[in-house]
């Protein structure tokens, strides 16, 4: 679709990206915390191209009248030349942020990242010393010679870190090398030098030992080197038999999914990039240059020899709920009132401590859950376990398609299954996003449910981090409305019958449109027309007309969008009432 007032989609997540890459570019934010969010753009552009550009390849493959079935909007080859070109702008960018702010703000903190070249000849020392203790071992250190294109090109591993190695003698083939960055830690502290702070990349520690590794011939030139894959797992047909052993398949080889991008050393040659890409069997249209490093999701775990507090944010450990902290039991106090928690300004502990009770309650007979992403090291897990060793019945809903937490999903699944869970796992063709808990209690012959309803996952850890709501709730009418949703998952009925919430694909679009109008009619007649929703992301192009519709007749709309947003606001007449 073009128009004045919407975009692709995938130029709007990288619009979305460049605003992580904005708040590194903000001074007002301490130091590591800038880091941090360049370590954030670096791992969600990683996986834009693991996810959304290997699908556009895949689409830019297909014959004009296939790609028909799948999309009629999106034009693949433009939409993968645009992508290549913001990013190109992009990781220029975060190069200069990170040379001509990040380095110069670190080094006027004592703190110096050193490269190899750089080194102080008792660094080197140490750099030797290190080496051959933590790396010169061949479980660690793999060397791949590019004289079998073929077999080499899928050896090379998703997202790894590679040097590719050039030889001064004739007739030597490039040797690929890869740095063990999933081993051992990808920043070393080295001696001090004068008091300051010296670290280097691990990178630098293999690069500079490089003729350790090659002895017998004189080393030309040293690039690093990263191959970013096809990671999804394509489980449209895969619903014959066991999905969760389609799934356990498809992570065996997740890491030699199809390559979506070759990201290069700049300053390697020409003729040297040519003949890499031609052994590897890559397309020069895969290769986007990059800096002298990669993978800079590593920087999450950037040392801080100085401690300094002023360099991270101030600590804002969640707060208790004000009632729930003073209560006894969380069931009967639901009983009382609905309770409605915030994340991550609320302790999450309350839900686990929900389960926990529920597990020690006589009169609670079930307890019924659904899991999208789950953490690995899981209190909502365990709770659910400890339940079940007290006896309760426990079904466990688990969408086994939850991109990048497929193995800690099947995982938690089949433990919960092994201590006597009935386990369901995925639709076909649909990703259950919902986030539920149902009990049902037996209070003096009457069943009566006590319902958990989120917009985040059963996630201790990301809890902690994204803006979440819940409500706890005693009400007849939702509890009997989720347990008819669980009916849905568990294979019992095929359409649910709700008032109070909305069930996709069967009622949200429907409720929502109806609403929209509602504040259309309202602006039309005079009245008071608003309009306020968050979400993830807005990209459905039919949504995005209603809404487009509402603000021509002057509804007052505030949209909270937290990543892709293909609707531009203040458009004259078309979205001029809207932000």
């Amino acid at each position: 679709m073009e128009s004045s007032y919407i975009i692709e989609r995938d130029v709007s997540w990288l619009y979305f990206n460049h605003r992580v890459l904005q708040e590194a570019m903000d001074k007002s934010v301490p130091l590591y915390e800038r880091i941090k969010f360049l370590a954030i753009y670096s791992n969600n552009l990683d996986e834009f191209f693991q996810v959304r550009v290997a699908a556009l390849k895949s689409l830019a493959a297909l014959a004009k009248s296939e790609r028909k079935e799948y999309t009629d909007d999106v034009k693949p080859k433009k939409a993968l030349r645009q992508i290549r070109a913001i990013v190109s702008e992009q990781q220029e960018l975060f190069g200069k942020v990170f040379r001509e702010e990040i380095i110069p703000d670190l080094e006027a903190a004592q703190i110096f990242l050193v490269k190899c070249d750089e080194f102080t000849e008792t660094q080197q020392t140490y750099a030797y010393d290190y080496f051959q203790e933590h790396l010169y071992q061949p479980s660690l250190l793999t060397t791949l010679p590019l004289d079998d294109a073929t077999t080499v090109s899928y050896q090379i591993k998703n997202k790894a870190l590679y040097f590719a190695v050039f030889f001064e003698e004739e007739g030597i083939a490039p040797a690929i090398v890869e740095i063990p960055t999933d081993q051992l830690a990808r920043f070393v502290i080295l001696p001090q030098k004068k008091n300051a702070h010296q670290i280097t990349f691990l990178d630098d520690i293999v690069r500079c030992n490089m003729h350790l590794i090659f002895p017998k011939v004189t080393i030309r030139g040293i690039y690093s080197i990263k191959v970013s894959r096809d990671t999804d797992l394509h489980l449209e047909d895969e619903f014959e038999g066991d999905i969760t052993e389609h799934i356990q398949r498809s992570l065996d080889i997740r890491n030699v999914g199809v390559p979506t991008r070759f990201l290069y050393d700049s300053q390697m040659p020409e003729a040297d990039l040519t003949q890499l890409l031609q052994q590897l069997q890559l397309k020069p249209e895969d290769a986007i240059p990059g800096a002298r490093y990669h993978n800079f999701n590593d920087f999450f775990q950037f040392p801080d020899p100085t401690n300094n507090p002023s360099f991270r944010d101030e600590p804002l450990p969640p707060l208790p709920h004000p009632t729930l902290e003073q209560a006894d039991s969380i069931i009967h106090l639901l009983r009382q009132r609905d309770i409605l928690l915030h994340f991550p300004y609320q302790s999450y502990e309350y839900v686990p401590k929900l389960i926990m009770e529920a597990a020690s309650d006589p009169q609670v007979e079930h307890i019924r859950i659904t899991l999208y992403r789950v953490a690995s090291k899981s209190e909502v897990g365990q709770a659910l376990l400890h339940a079940l060793a007290q006896g309760k019945s426990v079904t466990v809903f688990v969408e086994a398609k939850a991109r990048f937490d497929e193995a800690s999903n099947l995982t938690w699944g089949k433990k919960l299954k092994m201590a006597g869970a009935t386990v369901i796992y995925s639709f076909k063709f649909v990703k259950v996003h919902t986030k539920l808990l149902l009990l049902s209690r037996n209070e003096e012959g009457i069943l009566r449910y006590y319902t958990y309803i989120g917009t985040g996952n059963f996630n201790e850890k990301t809890a902690k981090l994204y803006t979440d709501h819940a409500l706890m709730t005693a009400s007849k009418s939702i509890g009997k409305e989720v347990k008819q949703i669980f009916d849905l998952l568990e294979r019992k009925i095929l359409i649910p019958k709700t008032k109070d919430i909305l069930v996709s694909p069967f009622t949200t679009r429907s409720k929502f449109e109806k609403l929209i109008q509602r504040e259309i009619k309202h602006a039309k007649t005079g009245k008071t027309a608003y309009l306020i929703a968050k979400m993830n992301s807005l990209e459905d192009a039919d949504m995005i007309e209603h809404l487009v519709e509402a603000s021509q007749a002057g509804v007052q709309i505030t949209l909270i969008v937290r990543g892709i947003c293909r609707l531009v606001p203040g458009i004259k007449n078309y979205t001029e009432t809207l932000k």
